[in-house]
């Protein structure tokens, strides 16, 4: 949420796009409490399927990925009170002949199941797709993660795929569901929201 040292010193986020109900905005350092208090209050909604940061020293380290080109990150604030509501990056990027990366994400768990992150992926994927002119984009889920498979569902993503051992979450080698868009495909998918 704004605060008053906010509004008295002018400090705006910036946005990206803006949807019906949730914008799109830039993660920066001033943003870093804001997401703490939400990643922590979030910790039990998020595990065992992720691991976001939850001090101030790992947001700094998400922010270098951002600015060093290793992450495309989006926050997800709500018009009405400007609560962030969501995190959404774009990981492992790589451009030239492959124009792919990989989807994660997570949803405040006030905010879980109230249709924000369709929107909000929805708003990203057209950013991926139009602006940054990717190919494809990934999200690797979790077997189990029921919630997040039916959003990923729900945008057009089809399944390519079970990958035993796939990414190492919480000190662990994790299987994954391999899930993929295209950008050919994306145009006729968009309309649907």
């Amino acid at each position: 949420m704004k605060t008053a040292i906010d509004a008295m010193f002018g400090r705006r986020r910036k946005k990206i796009v803006r949807g019906r109900n949730v914008y799109l905005f830039e993660p920066s350092k001033e943003c870093g409490p804001e997401f703490v208090e939400m990643t922590t209050s979030s910790k039990g909604f998020h595990n065992p399927w992720i691991y976001p940061a939850t001090d101030l020293r790992r947001f700094k380290s998400y922010l270098n990925r951002i600015h060093k080109g290793q992450t495309y990150g989006f926050f997800v604030a709500q018009y009405s009170d400007d609560s962030l509501v969501g995190v959404i990056n774009i990981n492992d990027v790589v451009m030239g002949g492959f124009c792919s990366g990989s989807l994660g994400y997570f949803v405040d768990h006030q905010y879980a199941s109230q249709g924000y992150m369709t929107e909000a992926l929805t708003l990203v994927l057209e950013q991926a797709f139009t602006n940054l002119k990717l190919h494809r984009l990934e999200a690797n889920v979790r077997p189990g993660n029921e919630a997040s498979l039916a959003l990923i569902k729900k945008l057009g993503f089809q399944k390519e795929g079970f990958s035993p051992a796939f990414l190492k979450i919480d000190g662990e080698w994790r299987d994954h569901e391999r899930w993929a868009i295209l950008a050919r495909d994306w145009p006729t998918l968009c309309h649907k929201f």
